[in-house]
């Protein structure tokens, strides 16, 4: 893992607290969105504690300005959703697809299994290594989503993707 990345650390940290504090006032919690499958599939802490953002352009760090321009793609891509901690950014058509919830909960697990630095860390090694779709982290969001979407029956995916997570995190980091 490029030392570099580790040096955008603090940055990064300090810009993800601030736009969460810009976005203090919008936040709600998932559970006002009565999705009605997610609770069969996330425990209700998870979706009391998660909160949801509608914004018609999810924050994006800004990497490159950051000395890390591989990234400029990233930054460019449309998304309609995108996770910071225990908040996730949503854009209003995203708002009421559940998959798209549930995508984005996942990361919510795999920030709290790895906090912030080393979700970031290997996050940021993933989309170097692998491009944004194949990335790890990602990946893993988009096999739990599938499951999700092919209407597989409810299964415990915080403790799926904290194995998961756990497993990978001893490839990155040992």
């Amino acid at each position: 893992m490029p030392d570099r990345y580790a040096a955008a650390l603090p940055d990064l940290l300090d810009w993800i607290s601030q736009t969460l504090d810009v976005f203090t006032g919008e936040k709600h919690p998932v559970t006002a969105f009565h999705l009605k499958r997610l609770p069969h599939f996330f425990p209700t802490k998870i979706l009391n504690t998660s909160s949801v953002v509608i914004t018609t352009d999810p924050p994006k760090p800004p990497l490159s300005s950051l000395g890390l321009s591989e990234f400029a793609a990233f930054e460019q891509q449309p998304i309609s959703g995108i996770t910071y901690l225990d908040t996730y950014f949503v854009t209003p058509n995203a708002a009421n697809d559940e998959s798209v919830h549930f995508h984005e909960l996942v990361h919510v697990v795999q920030w709290k299994v790895l906090r912030p630095e080393e979700f970031l860390l290997m996050y940021a090694a993933g989309l170097a290594e692998y491009g944004y779709l194949d990335s790890p982290l990602e990946r893993m969001a988009y096999d739990h989503q599938a499951r999700f979407d092919s209407g597989d029956p409810p299964y415990a995916v915080d403790i799926e993707a904290t194995v998961q997570t756990l497993e990978l995190r001893k490839k990155y980091f040992g």
